[in-house]
């Protein structure tokens, strides 16, 4: 009985701890996403503070969801600072408990708040995200051109039922449902060039794109004018916004599924593969930015030093934080496997977190 109620009065101070951090950062990510809308009402006309207040609720778990990490590090170094002060753990450790012992309810409450935030909160705020950017569509009167490249056409590689394709576009509009300003080559199941495709337009239907206004070229043969021309694809329309936009509007239980149509239309999956990694090894981050707290956590205030000690922490997490967006760069940009790019920076910071805990304590 007595350490259940020690394991839930430490875990209660982790808990504690993360929850303040997040609500100070949430509060300062609301106000600047809240004034930042407010610039582009100036510049694009007006639209109501209540709107505004809603899209920026909306997609505030979309961004604290990048902030758990840091959370937990900064919430379990002040738990344990709390702890410290108050000689809390001096006892503990005068009364036969382990350096381990003692963390293992932070260990247990990083682990539960990683967990809950993979399967619960990433659904809930890639919801959020999605409604989000309904309503600012709504609001500014302008839709995401999600195939838009930055020179001014777009192009993209897909597949379908009668072989692979090349389409490209002056623009696109209806959140990438629709193009205009087509242009297309066709191949076939062998790879090999059946015919060139312009139309003003194309709509992406269930597994086909509907060209309108469409002139077909093909070798030796005059061009020849349909009104309609039906080019195959796998994209659907219930995905070609995920698969071409940002991945933080998909949630953990989507991706698979979104890996898998992304590769039959001949997409690229990087990305979606590390933001699948990323999600799986939260639970595992979180435990470890609980160790690295607890690195430059544990030492006497009686002996000096904290304040270098607690910054030293700091400067650790945010140089592990940069290095594995280093290398979760890597992962997207297909030089290193995904699960390579997001797991090992972390296992890495574990180990070298455990091994500098059981040198402090045991020598």
């Amino acid at each position: 009985m007595r350490s259940w109620t020690l394991t839930r009065y430490i875990g209660a101070r982790f808990l504690l701890g993360i929850i303040t951090t997040l609500l100070v950062c949430s509060l300062l990510i609301f106000m600047i996403d809240f004034v930042e809308l407010l610039r582009q009402a100036g510049k694009y006309g007006e639209v109501p503070a209540r709107t505004l207040a809603a899209i920026a609720f909306l997609r505030l778990p979309a961004y604290t969801e990048f902030l758990f990490g840091f959370a937990i590090l900064v919430g379990s170094i002040g738990a344990l600072l709390f702890l410290n002060r108050k000689s809390e753990l001096a006892v503990m450790r005068a009364g036969g408990m382990s350096v381990w012992q003692f963390l293992f309810p932070g260990i247990l409450v990083a682990f539960l708040v990683g967990f809950l935030g993979v399967f619960v909160y990433n659904p809930m705020a890639a919801a959020g995200r999605a409604n989000a950017e309904k309503k600012f569509a709504e609001a500014f009167g302008r839709d995401a051109n999600l195939l838009k490249a930055q020179g001014g056409g777009s192009w993209l590689r897909q597949d379908g039922a009668d072989g692979e394709s090349v389409i490209g576009a002056v623009a696109a509009s209806n959140r990438g449902l629709t193009l205009t300003g087509v242009m297309a080559f066709v191949y076939d199941r062998e790879g090999h060039f059946v015919e060139r495709v312009d139309a003003a337009r194309a709509d992406l239907k269930e597994g086909y794109w509907l060209m309108r206004n469409a002139w077909i070229s093909r070798l030796g043969r005059e061009p020849e004018k349909f009104d309609t021309y039906l080019l195959s694809t796998y994209l659907t329309p219930d995905r070609v916004q995920d698969a071409l936009g940002t991945v933080f509007s998909v949630s953990v239980f989507e991706l698979p599924g979104l890996i898998e149509v992304a590769e039959k239309a001949k997409l690229s999956t990087e990305r979606l593969r590390v933001q699948y990694e990323l999600l799986l090894s939260r639970p595992l981050l979180c435990i470890a930015m609980v160790l690295l707290a607890a690195t430059v956590s544990l030492k006497s205030f009686r002996s000096g030093r904290i304040q270098t000690m607690v910054g030293s922490g700091m400067i650790g997490g945010f140089g592990f934080f940069l290095a594995s967006e280093i290398s979760r760069q890597i992962g997207v940009a297909g030089l290193a496997p995904a699960w390579a790019a997001v797991w090992l920076p972390v296992i890495l910071l574990l180990l070298v977190s455990a091994t500098v805990l059981l040198y402090q304590e045991d020598g």
